[in-house]
Formats: C-alpha cells, structure tokens, sequence
C-alpha cells in the first residue's frame, strides 16, 4: 500500500473515529454543560459531569466548590456542589482528569429576589408614541377620480407617524388640523415617521373629499388600543410589575405597538367562552367603573408590559413574595397557574411542563405547558384569550408565564420564562449573553 493511499485511509479512520465519538453519551453531556449559568445569592446548585474531572474557580470570595473549596474533584458519582457567597462573577475552570482543560463556565451571581405572583385579569389601555397607520384608503377627489396621497407618498401599514410639519403627533386629534391647514394653503405636509427602527420623512399632498367636503391623508389611524390580560407579578422592593408575557401588538397590522403612554386597571371577568379544537376561546372582561390605575406602561417588549406599581393589588394570593427560578432551574413536571375564570378571584389550577426549551439568553416559547385540572378544563376548555400572563409555579418558586394557546390543542400551549420578563422589567440584571446579543443588534 502506497503512503498517500495509507494517509487517505488514516484521514478516514480519523474521521470516523471522531464521529462516533462525538455521539457517545459521555461527550454530549460534556458538550450539554452551558456556557453561563445564573445563581441566586444563597441558593446552592449542583453540576453534574459523565467523567472524572477537577473544577477550580478563580474568585472564591464569590463562589465556593463543594462548600470551601477552590479547588474540587467531579466524578460522574458526586456532582460539583456551588455554593455562592457574593454578588458577582466567577470562572469555574474544569480539566478532563485534571490535566486537560475542556470547558469554562461563567457564574454569574445576583442577589437574592423574591416577588409577588398575580394572577388578576387586568385591564390595559396604551397610547402609541406617534399615530399609527392601519389602512388606506381611497379619496373620491371628482367623480371620475380616486386617489390615496398617504399610499403615493410611500406610507405603508404599520408606520407610525410621529411629526407633522414639526408637530410632535401624540395624539389623532391634532391631525385634522395640520391636514386641513396644508390643503387649504396648497403646501404638502412634511412627515416624518418610523418603520420599524428606521426613522424616515416622505411629503404628503393632502386631497380635497369632494363628498365629504373635507381634506384628507387617504389613511386609517389609530394612536391607542384596549384589552384584557393577566397580571404576571408584582416586585415591592423595585415598586415594579409585569404582565401578559408577550408583546402588544396592533390588531391591524401585527406590528408591535411603540408605548407613548398607558394604564393597567383593575377588571372583573364576566364570562368565558370556551376553547375548542381550532377555536381558541376568550375570557369576556369589563373595566370596573370605580376601576382604581393599578399602574402605568412605560414598556412594550417580547416579553409583555412593564411599569411602576406602588402596592400589591387586591385579590392576590400572596402577602409576601416568593423566590423566583432562572431558565436552567425549571423542569418538565407538575407546576400550576394562577388565574381568574369569576369576577376577580384569583385562584390556583394544576397543569404540566411538558418541554423546557434551553435558553441562556432571551427567547419566546421557552415552555411548553398542558393543563391538567379537570375544574379549569370543564371551564374553559383549556387556554383562553385574555390568560396571557397568568403566573406558572412550580416547586414554591415562580418560573414563568402563560402566552399563548395551541389552536388546535387548546389544552397546551407555551409559555415563557419568568427570567426574561424580570430582565425586561429591570428588576433582574442582564446576563452576559443576553449582553451580548444586544450589542449584536
């Protein structure tokens, strides 16, 4: 056998070889250990290996190995124990037999936080920052002629108008004026919108109705929208809350809605239509008249609304707040929801964690869940519209929150974890990643 065939061979070998270690349970648990992992001051977590290791970590005034040590021995038997003593970061170090580093893992230790879960339908009213268009439509400008300025100018569906000749448009009313005034004098209007996060400016020449007799942008608008959701938790200590887990949008356009200002207020559930097989169903809600202003909306992300509260609502099931889990703590298993089918009690139901995507850093449907309480099931056939938010607790701590329903299995549907939103909030420091997934954007 010649040298290069003998060295194609070898390359094979070594290919194969490499492949089919690659799928050794030994190694894609080693591969399965994450990058980053986030602890609670005080709150100890184990790290398990497939094969003898040694573990260093090189701040010991934040993170401790087995209780004291700096140095630690890992065997497939006896997991590393962590121990956080400070806030802060370390690095652990980990070596294959002690010799051959393989893996560093960044821990990442905050302090301790507890909030109160919710559970209460709440009332949402938003005001968007600037107007937003939700339609065109056409000017009848003789009788023979229809036309749409808004449409010519370039204005698209989901724009949001925010100027008008230099007028700051905080609210619909201000737009007749500016229109009627560009019409009368002949001169287009200067706007200046933004879609998505570009900002951009077009000139727009108004159209004279001629059987309404009025001037017009030949656009629907819309600078505010209204709906019912469920009060995700509230943190006394920050004064902050959030709810719905997951983003408002227009109902027109699927755009999210750019908060310019809003309200959460208390509301009391009237009835239930219940879900079926392709049809989800909803909870019917009205805002009490006496309705107090729980708190505002200052934040509309991924992840839900987010603002200040100064008290912990009424109806809650908890006086005091409970601890809350990271991404990597929760598993599949029994949990339960907090949520309102009557009026404005809030009340427990049984459900199952049957996935648990694996996130180190922001992302929607992180959880799978399945509800399992007959009573809740009898009322309303599984998720409803207007249960977005509803608080998941699983082993004593909050994990996460209900978003959406399966359509064609209204007895699931996801959630998302509980870490987001408190990063959102602000309540919860950004990790590392997520960090560095935001310098990327």
């Amino acid at each position: 056998m010649n040298s290069s065939l003998r060295n194609k061979m070898l390359g094979l070998f070594i290919v194969f070889f490499l492949c089919f270690l690659g799928t050794t349970e030994p190694v894609q648990s080693l591969a399965a250990i994450p990058n980053e992992i986030r602890m609670f001051a005080g709150t100890a977590q184990a790290l398990s290996m497939p094969v003898t290791a040694q573990a260093t970590v090189d701040r010991p005034g934040v993170l401790h190995l087995n209780g004291s040590a700096v140095t630690a021995k890992v065997t497939p038997g006896r997991p590393l124990q962590l121990t956080p003593q400070h806030s802060g970061m370390a690095k652990v170090t980990l070596k294959l037999f002690g010799t051959i580093p393989f893996k560093t893992v960044q821990i990442h230790v905050v302090p301790g936080l507890k909030v109160i879960p919710g559970g209460q339908t709440i009332g949402v009213k938003v005001k968007s920052a600037g107007i937003l268009v939700v339609g065109h439509h056409l000017v009848s400008v003789d009788a023979d002629t229809k036309v749409s300025p808004g449409e010519n100018a370039g204005i698209q569906l989901g724009d949001l108008m925010t100027h008008m000749n230099g007028v700051p448009m905080d609210d619909v009313a201000k737009v007749a004026k500016v229109v009627e005034e560009a019409g009368k004098s002949k001169r287009p209007v200067e706007i200046k919108f933004k879609r998505g996060n570009k900002e951009m400016s077009t000139k727009l020449s108004p159209a004279y109705d001629q059987e309404d007799r009025v001037w017009r942008l030949g656009l629907y608008i819309r600078d505010s929208a209204a709906g019912v959701g469920t009060l995700t938790f509230y943190a006394p200590d920050q004064g902050v809350y959030g709810a719905l887990g997951h983003v408002i949008t227009d109902m027109n356009t699927q755009t999210p809605i750019s908060v310019g200002s809003g309200e959460i207020l208390q509301s009391s559930v009237t009835s239930i239509s219940k879900s079926q097989d392709g049809e989800p169903g909803e909870k019917r809600a009205h805002f009490l008249k006496e309705s107090k202003i729980l708190g505002n909306i200052e934040r509309n992300t991924h992840f839900g609304i987010f603002g200040k509260m100064n008290q912990n609502p009424d109806h809650s099931l908890y006086k005091e707040g409970i601890p809350v889990a990271f991404a990597q703590e929760v598993k599949e298993g029994p949990a339960e929801i907090l949520t309102v089918v009557d009026g404005q009690q809030v009340e427990r139901f049984k459900v199952n964690i049957v996935h648990v995507a694996k996130q180190e850093s922001p992302a929607t449907k992180g959880l799978v869940i399945r509800i399992t309480d007959p009573r809740l099931l009898e009322k309303t056939g599984g998720i409803v519209q207007g249960m977005s938010g509803s608080p998941i607790v699983q082993d004593g701590k909050l994990v996460g929150a209900v978003t959406h329903v399966f359509v064609n299995d209204p007895r699931s549907g996801y959630g998302c974890f509980i870490e987001w939103m408190l990063q959102d909030s602000g309540v919860l420091p950004q990790s590392k990643s997520t960090q560095k997934s935001l310098k990327a954007v």
